[in-house]
């Protein structure tokens, strides 16, 4: 990695105890986690189809890696001077571990005393995210408005246009006061016209300002980070609530105060190391037709009106990156970032605020679905089955589109191992009994179907065991590490178990059944069999019992 471009901090820079994007890529290189490519990439036809291939390329989640572009041009064989990195914050969860700055096991933990502990920012005067600045009519000019940041196209071939994907957008409430950040994509429309498409389905904080700025007849102050420390991207994709301004959780995340700026043309503040910053006013009169954009879903958005900002300044460091993410049909850094963060809240909210016992995890399935549609409930083996409906019903209430079916399964099933799931509700669940239906819900993220008059409906399963069953027909865990040891001996292709990987009992088992298995693999059968032999009835006599 180049050197050049991953600034080192300059001995007047403000003070904060929080890695910005350059300190985080540095992380990265240094823990073989970041891929440089300097021969040239077409940011319209190539980057993301070769961001793509490791989402869906049959590479493991742990060999995912960010990719940093520095020689990017775009169709026209135009040159940019801002690199672009693709997949820095989620490309895997050793990445989002990293800009986390703390252990796995303890993500849970870390953001759970961020959103209680919530840290004012720091107001500076000068920031790093101000060190170059167009306003006004320097916009018009070549290279100084939108035209001059690399935006990739991220689905070639349906998108319309370049979007911005991971672009946080700070409005203020005009009632409160209170800023919200929030992602959502930008439609490059023109030098100082940028799209916007505020997922009105999930009814975000922006939607409710840009409502009250239309009951007033004003335009809406916003402000677009694109690029900024990871901390502060990790918040704005949680759907905290709209109370909640989400720099202070940053800070509460950082365990410091996050450093802002006053924009320069907007009454906002902004991270102060935002790599580049678009500033301007959304307009609240007229709507203008956004999209098509292959959305997080795993659906192309289709055409439909939305909002859209006219630019009034555009702002960035000297030696910016632009950051943009995989979305589209998952898993993607999309959805890997927004997961990591969203299952410990969930976990957090079944446990701590409902109070349900015996919840051990909350997975929320990735691959093609993601995330909000399946949800699974790991519980203990022996809670009662009304604490089970009470996580059933819990998960399915915390987010009004999240939760199309939430399945609850015992500790002894992967939730993230989909066989598995089917497995349990073969046998572990009965519709009849087990399967509960929730009516008007909403249909949240996803293409828009116009049945039932645009609601959807959630499916509750208890797939937990009811009832003791036979073991697993699996060896027992010796005989299958034995093997396994052997494998590796004879140099046989890597393994990577799948649970189930050896049986175990569910409690239809009893100390005779054990020790005629115990005689069988010492070689001692024989032995059970002159047993069974003692124990013949008439055939007639079992044809009667049945």
């Amino acid at each position: 990695m180049s050197k050049t471009l991953i600034n080192e901090r300059a001995s007047g820079e403000p003070k904060r105890n929080y890695p910005d994007l350059h300190d985080h890529l540095r992380t990265l290189d240094e823990a073989g986690l970041l891929i440089t490519v300097d021969r040239p990439i077409n940011k319209d036809t190539e980057m993301h189809p070769l961001v793509r291939w490791q989402f869906r390329g049959g590479i493991s989640e742990k060999d995912r890696k960010a990719f940093l572009f520095t020689n990017v041009v775009d169709s026209k064989e135009r040159k940019y001077d801002i690199p672009v990195v693709v997949g820095a914050l989620a490309a895997n969860r050793e990445i989002y571990r990293v800009g986390m700055g703390c252990a796995l096991d303890k993500i849970e933990e870390t953001w759970a005393r961020a959103v209680a502990n919530p840290i004012e920012p720091y107001l500076i005067e000068k920031a790093p995210c101000q060190e170059v600045v167009y306003e006004g009519e320097e916009l018009d000019r070549v290279g100084q408005g939108l035209d001059g940041i690399p935006v990739p196209i991220s689905t070639p071939g349906w998108d319309n246009a370049p979007y911005t994907t991971l672009s946080q957008y700070i409005t203020k409430d005009p009632d409160t006061g209170l800023q919200n950040m929030g992602n959502y994509r930008g439609q490059v429309k023109a030098q100082r016209r940028l799209g916007m498409n505020p997922s009105l389905e999930l009814r975000p904080g922006i939607y409710t300002h840009w409502q009250k700025y239309r009951a007033r007849n004003a335009r809406m102050p916003a402000a677009v980070i694109l690029g900024a420390p990871p901390v502060i991207t990790f918040t704005s994709v949680l759907k905290l609530p709209e109370t909640s301004d989400e720099l202070t959780v940053a800070g509460g995340l950082a365990g410091g105060p996050i450093n802002v700026v006053k924009a320069r043309t907007v009454d906002l503040l902004i991270p102060a190391e935002a790599e580049v910053v678009v500033e301007g006013y959304i307009n609240t009169e007229y709507l203008e037709p956004e999209a098509p954009f292959g959305e997080s879903h795993g659906h192309v958005n289709l055409q439909e009106f939305n909002a859209f900002m006219d630019v009034t300044a555009i702002t960035r460091r000297r030696r910016a990156i632009l950051t943009s993410i995989i979305s589209q049909v998952t898993p993607s850094e999309s959805s890997t970032i927004k997961r990591v963060g969203m299952e410990p809240l969930f976990l957090e909210h079944l446990r701590d605020k409902l109070g349900i016992k015996g919840v051990i995890r909350v997975s929320m399935h990735e691959p093609l679905t993601n995330i909000r549609k399946v949800i699974v409930v790991q519980v203990e083996r022996d809670v009662p089955r009304t604490e089970i409906w009470r996580a059933l019903y819990g998960a399915a209430s915390l987010h009004r589109a999240a939760g199309k079916f939430v399945i609850a399964v015992n500790n002894d099933i992967d939730p993230e191992n989909v066989d598995a799931l089917f497995w349990v509700m073969a046998y572990r669940a009965n519709p009849a009994l087990d399967f509960e239906i929730l009516k008007h819900r909403d249909q949240g993220h996803g293409p828009r179907s116009l049945r039932n008059e645009g609601e959807d409906a959630s499916v509750l399963i208890d797939a937990t065991l009811k009832e003791n069953f036979p073991p697993i027909s699996l060896p027992k865990r010796e005989f299958m590490e034995n093997a396994k040891q052997i494998w590796e001996e004879l140099g046989l292709p890597e393994l990577n178990p799948q649970s189930p990987w050896y049986g175990y009992s569910l409690g239809q088992w009893d100390d005779e059944l054990d020790a005629e298995a115990k005689l069988a693999v010492e070689g001692r059968y024989f032995e059970t069999g002159e047993k069974l032999k003692s124990r013949r009835v008439k055939a007639s006599d079992v044809e009667e019992d049945h």
